[in-house]
């Protein structure tokens, strides 16, 4: 693959890889549960969503969430308080179940019209010596195949959407693609 960074940093250059930065973007469009999980308030809100339905009961079991139903029930009436790993456990079940929850409407919004524009920002070579530093500028594209981005997304695994971002996205950026692997912002809205 042309340009496809093996040692990025060596000479100082700063940056994120892009799928990394397309994950937290993505996670930014959903309406997670702002409130922490250590919180009354929070802890309540991300139980109901876990418990609602038997499907979200299932999937919470899937995600890891493996308590008794007589557990949850003194969570939910406030009669007992989850240890520290098992409010790790939850807040995870959660992400994971609301990410599950809201993928399929988040890829009709950015398959729609045609695909969604993305906003490419370079890495920072600020720190890199001159001799060094090439010439990346700021670049967009329309991306219109987002399924094998947010499917990868919303099973929570980094390789397959950093395969998906660099092997179906990147290269529509033409030969110099590989300097693009890494930036300091992508940015899109559905």
């Amino acid at each position: 693959m042309p340009d496809r960074n093996h040692d990025f940093g060596k000479h100082g250059a700063r940056g994120t890889r892009g799928s990394e930065l397309v994950a937290r973007r993505l996670d930014a469009l959903v309406d997670f549960i702002i409130t922490p999980a250590t919180t009354p308030r929070g802890l309540l809100a991300r139980l109901r969503y876990l418990t609602k339905t038997p499907t979200a009961r299932k999937a919470a079991r899937e995600a890891g969430l493996t308590v008794t139903d007589r557990t949850l029930k003194a969570w939910l009436a406030g009669q007992r308080t989850p240890s520290k790993a098992n409010l790790e456990r939850i807040d995870h079940a959660y992400r994971t179940v609301r990410r599950h929850n809201v993928a399929r409407h988040l890829l009709t919004r950015l398959n729609s019209a045609g695909g969604t524009r993305v906003e490419i920002h370079p890495l920072n070579q600020s720190q890199v010596p001159r001799p060094y530093q090439r010439t990346i500028e700021y670049r967009h594209l329309n991306v219109r195949r987002w399924d094998d981005i947010v499917t990868a997304w919303a099973a929570g695994d980094p390789g397959a959407l950093d395969t998906a971002w660099t092997t179906d996205v990147l290269p529509d950026l033409g030969s110099q693609w590989g300097q693009y692997e890494y930036a300091t912002n992508i940015g899109f809205a559905a």
